[in-house]
């Protein structure tokens, strides 16, 4: 009887990223998952619409632009944060709600990969109203498909 250890699955670790402090740890604490192992970090970055753009054509325009600008900023802080640490990762801006969209970008991966491991990671929410309200992190936690990691 051999006792082998089979090889462990890919690791994709889908990493809700804003620049923020918990975003942040989150990426860290992401790069810490995938030591050791073969993986990739999928960043995301969901842009949000409030519902007073929505009612100005001009407004979109102007907030898309500013999107774009956050991304590249957000895209270079993450390759300075991963740098040296992680080679195989990407940025990926999605638009909607946070934790639908972190859901949809973990489903997609894991539909295209069924043998690998999906992980989301993401950071708790310091600000006191979604005690209250409710966070991303507490509504990824009550309806995600696959497993949730909340970095405090």
């Amino acid at each position: 009887m051999t006792t082998d250890v089979p090889p462990a699955a890919f690791l994709h670790l889908v990493v809700g990223y804003d620049g923020s402090p918990p975003a942040v740890r989150a990426l860290d604490a992401a790069v810490r998952l995938l030591q050791g192992r073969a993986g990739r970090i999928d960043v995301i970055y969901v842009a949000h619409l409030s519902s007073l753009v929505m009612l100005s054509a001009d407004a979109i325009a102007e907030v898309e632009s500013d999107f774009g600008e956050i991304e590249q900023d957000l895209r270079a802080q993450a390759a300075a944060q991963l740098d040296g640490r992680v080679k195989d990762w990407d940025l990926q801006r999605r638009q909607g709600l946070i934790a639908e969209e972190l859901t949809a970008a973990a489903t997609s991966i894991q539909e295209a990969h069924a043998s690998d491991v999906v992980v989301i990671v993401v950071g708790s929410s310091s600000h006191a109203s979604h005690r209250v309200i409710g966070s991303v992190a507490v509504s990824l936690a009550r309806h995600s498909p696959v497993p949730v990691v909340i970095v405090p």
